[in-house]
């Protein structure tokens, strides 16, 4: 059987966002964990939280690949990496996500759009569906990090007025040097992203 790679183009954050943002999330977390002492039948709680490491924006999600169709996603990440310039991101609120969709299905970081930034997905994916046959999302691209998911059913057992409050300000900006071909693989504790290949912007 042909081997497939599940495959996402990211942005990986700078170790000291990383950690910010695990700072922030610890009182969420403490929170989501009392709620759950409380719920008898939500023994995993109504949130799975993000590892650290794992912490990144998706710019364009590929789906399985075969070899072949990872080699030519490289080398168009690659071509692209080579024509743009770096930029920075700021990151500036920390909510529920999707916004307005209820059961929540993330609690994720908001970063404000930037035009350096739509101009990347916007160049990745044109040269992308070149090349490979993919499915981009077709909507409005809008920065963000998932901090973590939502488990629908134990979150519904919350009564409404309990659930968590969760929109916060935050200012915290990072320089983009660099964008990754990334691979997800589902373990026993959750997916695992292996970085297939870096390429640094100029």
């Amino acid at each position: 059987m042909e081997k497939r790679h599940r495959i996402f183009i990211a942005i990986n954050l700078p170790e000291d966002i990383k950690k910010s943002l695990v700072r922030h999330t610890e009182k969420w977390q403490e929170l989501f964990r009392s709620l759950c002492d409380r719920e008898s039948s939500t023994k995993s709680g109504p949130a799975k939280w993000v590892e650290k490491d794992n912490l990144h924006i998706t710019l364009v999600f590929m789906g399985d690949l075969n070899d072949v169709e990872l080699a030519d996603t490289c080398e168009a990440v690659k071509q692209i990496a080579e024509t743009q310039k770096s930029f920075s991101i700021n990151l500036n609120k920390i909510v529920y996500g999707p916004p307005k969709k209820m059961p929540p299905r993330y609690v994720w970081v908001n970063g404000e759009k930037s035009e350096e930034l739509q101009e990347l997905k916007n160049e990745l994916e044109e040269l992308l569906l070149e090349k490979v046959n993919f499915k981009p999302e077709g909507r409005g691209f809008a920065p963000h990090i998932t901090l973590a998911r939502i488990l629908e059913t134990a979150f519904r057992q919350i009564e409404p007025d309990e659930r968590p409050e969760i929109n916060e300000d935050i200012d915290f900006m990072f320089s983009v040097e660099s964008i990754e071909i990334m691979e997800s693989e589902m373990k026993r504790g959750g997916p695992q992203y292996t970085i297939i290949e870096s390429h640094n912007l100029q």
